[in-house]
C-alpha cells in the first residue's frame, strides 16, 4: 500500500536512474543530500541552511538502518510529502505500481491542513468496495491516532499482507465517524473503463463516455487511444477523471495531445526559475466535442489534462473543485537497488495558474451529494450528458461534424 500511496500522489513522475552499485551508509546518505542540493524545486529548501545536513551524521551512520533513518530525517526538514526516501522494498513496490499492479487496499493517502486524507479509492479496489470516499478523513488507523502522522507511517501501517485487515476511523463531512475494516489484496490498476459508475445513469449511444481512473499504468495512453480510433460513430465524448489521482505527466502529455490541436499543454518551472513549455504537437485523434468531469479526488496529472483541456477552450469542464497539487516529482534510483522521489518542478497551466493547493474551478459547478450517491443517481454525468448533446447539436448545425 505504500508506495501506492505516495506514486499517485506524483503529479508527474519523471525516471531519473541513477547508479545501483553498493555503497557504504555515509556514501548512500551524501547521495540523497547531492541530489537534494541539486534539483529540489525551493532553492531555500524551506528557508534552511541545507549544507549543515551534509555531516550532521559523519562517523555515525554504521548500517543501512542508520543511513535510512537520517535520510528521512533530513528530508523531513524540507517540510514537502511529496519528497521522500524509498527502500529497496519500497522502491521495487513502486516500479510494480508503474507496471500495472501493487498490493494493499487500493487507495491514494495525501496530507492536507495537517490532516490524513484519502484522495481516491482505486476502481474496484478493496477500499472503494468497503465505502471509502475521496475527502474522507482518517483519523485512525488500527486503533492508533494518526495525528501528526507522515505519509510514509501511514501507509506503513496501511498496507500488509493479502487477506489481512486494517482498520481505519474515517470522518467525513455530515455525518458521525465510522469504522472501516478493509482487507486487503494484490491489486491490478486498471487505467480505463467505458462504464459508468452506476448502472442507472444512461448514456446515449451516441456519446463515448471514457474514465480514467488514474495514469499511473503506462499503458493509459494507449487506451484512450485505441477507444479515440474507434469511435467514428460518436457525436461527442465525456472524460470522467473524477477521483483520479494521478500519475505519470507523459500520460497527461499524451491524451491532451490527442484532443487538442496545438496550443500548450503545460509548463513546468525549476528552481532556478527556468519554465519549459510543453505544447501539443498537432497529433490530435479527434476534434469533436468533449465534457470532462472533475471532483476534490482529481488531482495531479488530472489536473494537467483538465487544465490543459479548459485553458485551451478544447473541452468543458463540470463537477466540483479539484484537489490542487501542482507539483511536479522525479523518481531517483540510489545505490543498492533504493531510490528516492523528489519535487524538482512546479508546473503552470497553460493560462500560467499555478493551482497548487488551489485545483482546477470547473465552468459548471455541481456537487455529487451524499444522497445522490445513496439513490446511485450521478447527477454530474447527467449535467455532462445535458452539456454535451446541446455542443453536440450546435457542431452538427455548425460548421464541421467532426471526425
Amino acid at each position: 500500500m505504500k508506495r501506492f500511496a505516495t506514486t499517485v500522489l506524483m503529479t508527474a513522475v519523471l525516471m531519473s536512474i541513477g547508479s545501483a552499485f553498493a555503497a557504504t551508509p555515509a556514501e548512500l546518505y551524501d547521495d540523497v543530500w547531492k541530489i537534494v542540493n541539486k534539483k529540489y524545486y525551493d532553492p531555500t529548501n524551506n528557508s534552511q541552511d541545507w549544507s549543515k545536513w551534509r555531516y550532521r551524521y559523519e562517523n555515525k551512520l554504521k548500517t543501512r538502518e542508520d543511513a535510512y533513518v537520517a535520510i528521512e530525517t533530513m528530508l523531513t526538514s524540507l517540510n514537502d510529502p511529496y519528497t521522500r526516501f524509498l527502500d529497496p522494498k519500497e522502491f521495487s513496490e513502486e516500479t510494480q505500481s508503474i507496471k500495472g499492479s501493487l498490493k494493499g487496499i487500493g487507495t491514494q493517502i495525501g496530507l492536507r491542513d495537517g490532516e490524513l486524507v484519502i484522495i481516491a479509492p482505486l476502481e474496484d479496489s478493496p477500499a472503494e468496495k468497503a465505502g471509502l470516499l475521496a475527502d474522507d478523513r482518517i483519523l485512525e488507523i488500527n486503533g492508533e491516532s494518526t495525528k501528526g502522522i507522515s505519509i510514509d507511517a501511514a501507509a506503513d501501517k496501511i498496507r500488509g499482507e493479502k487477506g489481512t485487515t486494517v482498520t481505519l476511523l474515517i470522518q467525513r463531512k455530515g455525518v458521525p465517524n465510522k469504522l472501516y475494516s478493509v482487507v486487503r489484496d494484490e491489486i491490478e490498476v486498471k487505467s480505463v473503463s467505458c462504464k459508468p459508475p452506476f448502472e442507472t445513469t444512461k448514456i446515449p449511444n451516441n456519446i463515448q463516455y471514457i474514465r480514467l481512473s488514474s495514469f499511473i499504468s503506462k499503458n493509459a495512453a494507449g487506451e484512450i487511444e485505441s477507444i479515440l480510433n474507434n469511435s467514428s460513430g460518436m457525436k461527442g465524448f465525456i472524460i470522467d477523471l473524477r477521483s483520479n489521482p494521478g500519475g505519470l505527466l507523459t500520460n497527461a502529455i499524451y491524451i491532451s495531445d490527442m484532443l487538442l490541436k496545438g496550443g500548450v499543454i503545460v509548463s513546468t518551472v525549476d528552481r532556478d526559475s527556468y519554465k519549459t513549455t510543453t505544447r501539443a504537437r498537432y497529433q490530435q485523434v479527434t476534434d469533436k466535442p468533449i465534457v470532462v468531469l472533475i471532483n476534490k479526488g482529481s488531482a495531479s496529472a488530472s489536473e494537467i489534462l483538465s487544465g490543459a483541456l479548459k485553458d485551451n477552450h478544447r473541452a468543458t469542464i463540470v463537477g466540483e473543485q479539484s484537489f490542487g497539487k501542482g507539483l511536479v516529482q522525479e523518481i531517483n534510483r540510489l545505490p543498492d537497488e533504493a531510490g528516492m522521489n523528489i519535487t524538482i518542478q512546479r508546473y503552470l497551466t497553460p493560462s500560467g495558474n499555478d493551482i497548487n493547493k488551489k485545483g482546477i474551478t470547473p465552468d459548471v459547478m455541481i456537487e455529487l451529494t451524499k444522497e445522490d450517491v445513496d439513490a446511485k443517481k450521478d447527477v454530474q454525468l447527467e449535467k455532462a450528458i445535458e452539456i454535451l448533446e446541446k455542443m453536440t447539436c450546435l457542431v452538427q448545425g455548425g460548421v464541421n461534424g467532426g471526425k
